[in-house]
């Protein structure tokens, strides 16, 4: 039956073919529309699968375990033990704020690396050049050998990454992208000279061992700011002395 002849008989006539022919096309469309719908399910959540995988991965990108370095390792425990408590609970909160310390610190660190990129001219490209993928592969590298060098000068000249431990593994990508522009050596003087390594002997402040980082310096925050309402009392109160005495009328003692 031609395609013109069913058009026809669609439009003029009640025939039974059409009636066939078009539940017969409702059907396919029914039949499609459920896997068409669990096919983009599938790919959407592999999509946040992987979102999530590079998130959590810091030091070691092609680390899928998250079990090669203790970094990455203490953060996925702590996602995994927020998954198993009960959302909106104490346990549930606590471990927020834990997780959200260790996120902080990453930022910190990739906020200075933007910065000397942006000041390098990378204005626009800066975002890109630092994102590592969980697929980044050593064999790709071109530059290994001196990439981790400058890695070490990074580390050891610089408090670029404040920290005691390792450098993260992820930076040796940057740096092999950075070689390859021709700018790794301009982005470690730039490093020496915005973040330098500081004096011999001196220690940054470490966070309580009991508390999570952001409540260290919350509770930090509130004793000076008590202190400073302390001392602004006391002062306040002084000059109060000050002008109850200035103002005071001498009276002379009576005598007979």
């Amino acid at each position: 039956m031609g395609a013109s002849f069913r058009r026809f008989c669609a439009r003029f006539c009640c025939c039974c073919c059409c009636a066939d022919d078009d539940d017969d096309a409702v059907d396919r469309e029914e039949e499609k529309t459920p896997l068409l719908s669990e096919t983009l399910q599938y790919f959407d959540r592999e999509a946040k699968r992987r979102r999530d995988q590079e998130t959590n991965l810091w030091s070691e990108p092609g680390d899928p375990s998250h079990s090669e370095r203790d970094d990455d390792r203490a953060l996925y425990n702590l996602l995994q033990s927020r998954s198993r408590a009960r959302r909106g609970s104490q346990e549930y909160r606590r471990l927020s704020v834990d997780i959200q310390a260790m996120r902080q610190v990453r930022r910190g660190v990739k906020e200075k690396w933007k910065l000397i990129l942006e000041n390098l001219g990378f204005m626009a490209e800066a975002e890109s050049l630092l994102t590592v993928s969980a697929s980044a592969s050593y064999d790709r590298m071109r530059n290994a050998p001196a990439a981790r060098t400058l890695l070490h000068a990074l580390h050891s000249e610089t408090s670029i990454f404040n920290s005691k431990g390792p450098p993260p593994e992820r930076y040796l990508f940057i740096l092999d992208r950075l070689i390859y522009l021709d700018v790794a050596e301009d982005f470690v003087k730039k490093a020496r000279r915005f973040y330098p390594k500081g004096e011999e002997g001196v220690e940054e402040e470490e966070p309580s061992a009991t508390l999570p980082l952001l409540f260290s310096r919350v509770v930090r925050d509130l004793s000076a700011g008590e202190e400073e309402e302390r001392l602004g009392d006391e002062e306040q109160s002084g000059k109060e002395a000050d002008d109850s005495d200035d103002g005071a009328l001498y009276v002379e003692p009576f005598v007979e």
